[in-house]
């Protein structure tokens, strides 16, 4: 069992959901986590997405992708990073989870318009789509927390 900081265990995360969790000698909750992700990840067909989308073919990326199962991946890939940060080194404030929860509702709506999108003739689908607005999903939660921080300072 090892400890890990925030950063070492949310890049885990984001490589393979439910590894911190491991790293740390949380087994359970890793390997639910990880059967979670593999579970929704080939019932979505995602790889297969991803696969599409890094040849470019962004039509047929759009239509192997399982949508009713792929909408649960957002909020459970952000939730598995939120758990890692809090089982990490080093305090967890009231409002950390706002910049996940705000990441994981921009990541759903890309995931619903991704197959739609298209800026100046550029369609980059439903992979890539969602990983571009998930930066203001972030910056939005980053800056709802420095305001209720603020807000409850005074």
């Amino acid at each position: 069992m090892r400890k890990l900081s925030k950063l070492e265990a949310i890049l885990w995360s984001i490589a393979f959901p439910g590894f911190p969790q491991l790293l740390v000698g949380a087994y359970i909750k890793g390997i639910f986590f990880m059967l979670l992700e593999f579970c929704i990840n080939v019932q979505s067909q995602f790889n297969e997405a991803i696969r599409f989308s890094f040849l470019g073919e962004m039509d047929n990326a759009v239509k192997v992708i399982n949508y009713e199962w792929l909408m649960f991946y957002p909020c459970i890939y952000m939730y598995v990073m939120w758990d890692s940060y809090c089982i990490s080194e080093g305090d967890v404030g009231k409002y950390d989870f706002l910049p996940f929860v705000f990441g994981a509702y921009f990541l759903t709506v890309g995931t619903m318009y991704g197959s739609k999108a298209n800026f100046l003739g550029i369609y980059p689908g439903p992979v890539f789509f969602p990983m571009i607005i998930l930066p203001l999903g972030l910056f939005v939660g980053f800056i709802l927390k420095k305001v209720f921080v603020n807000f409850q300072e005074r």
